[in-house]
């Protein structure tokens, strides 16, 4: 009930404190401030919820159990269930190499851990929430569509190239373990315990990238024209597509960082085709995280991994530009 209070509250109290300050609500500045006072509490107590909710969630899908669904089975299938599981499976830049490991030793298929690593990040249940509460659930099934075909493709795609040889040798001659996906023995109170703590670590990891996000989500709302916004990120921009994806690779942000960024810009009149394929691959390709993989992976395999995911979320903006 707090909670449901502190969030209803939030676009009057903000209105209010605007309306307090020696500026004009109308102005620009006022718009910004009252941008950055409505969507930082909004973003933070939404973020606190689901990850809370997903802690709990979480508790079941261990890394280990993960490793032992996927053990085994054939591709194709297997693609599916991975990109599924990266859905409710927590992931982060840091983990990728530890992940890819279990996975290799656990006899996962390439293009099936490549599934796993590209959905994990890119269609996690922070981004799908926030999307849901900002945009709508229209946009939300958009992208949660988008995003898992994106994964399951390109996975496909890498496994069917067989790049298992472009693996470092020391990840290729570990030996095979076997997983299990046998009970935890969870309590249910230690599985809210696993939500909180969540909180704690998530949300105490990502705030000022949240914070960073929708300052910069502020400073888009309030001070840039729309006609320059919908000229370089408009549908009749082509060149628009390659340009947010060149673009959004080499920044370092996750889901709650970016999606503010993205409300500004689609308010500002950028195509929503341009701006899911900046979203995906600011999330999907991160620098860091390609930085990270390189200790199991050879530039080949990286560079066909950026390739394949790069060419899908290219379409992924044509495709979406040209229907809406």
């Amino acid at each position: 009930m707090l909670w449901a209070g502190l969030y209803l509250a939030l676009a009057p109290l903000s209105e209010a404190v605007v309306s307090a300050l020696p500026w004009e609500r109308a102005s620009r500045l006022g718009g910004a401030l009252q941008f950055f006072l409505y969507d930082t509490p909004k973003v933070l107590l939404l973020l606190a919820a689901i990850v809370f909710a997903m802690g709990m969630v979480n508790s079941w899908f261990t890394p280990e159990r993960t490793r032992a669904l996927l053990a085994g089975r054939t591709e194709g299938a297997a693609n599916v269930m991975a990109a599924g599981l990266g859905i409710v499976t927590p992931f982060c830049s840091c983990s990728a190499v530890p992940l890819f490991i279990g996975f290799v030793q656990a006899g996962v298929p390439l293009g099936v851990t490549f599934s796993f690593l590209i959905a994990a990040p890119m269609v996690n249940e922070v981004a799908l929430t926030l999307l849901f509460a900002l945009f709508g659930w229209k946009v939300a099934l958009l992208y949660l569509g988008l995003g898992l075909a994106v994964a399951i493709v390109a996975g496909w795609t890498i496994g069917r190239l067989k790049l298992e040889r472009h693996l470092e040798d020391w990840v290729r001659d570990m030996p095979r373990v076997r997983a299990s996906a046998g009970d935890d023995g969870m309590t249910l109170g230690e599985r809210i315990e696993a939500g909180y703590a969540s909180v704690r670590e998530i949300v105490g990891k990502v705030w000022p990238y949240v914070v960073a996000g929708i300052a910069v989500g502020s400073a888009i709302h309030g001070y840039v024209p729309e006609d320059f916004m919908a000229a370089i990120m408009g549908r009749e921009a082509w060149w628009s597509v390659p340009l947010a994806v060149l673009v959004g690779v080499p920044l370092y942000a996750n889901a709650a960082g970016i999606i503010p960024i993205v409300e500004a810009l689609l308010a500002k009149g950028a195509a929503l085709g341009t701006v899911l394929a900046f979203m995906m691959s600011v999330i999907a390709l991160s620098l860091p995280e390609l930085v990270i993989l390189r200790k199991v992976l050879r530039m080949r395999l990286i560079a066909t991994f950026v390739a394949v995911v790069a060419t899908g979320i290219l379409l992924v903006g044509f495709v979406f530009n040209a229907l809406l």
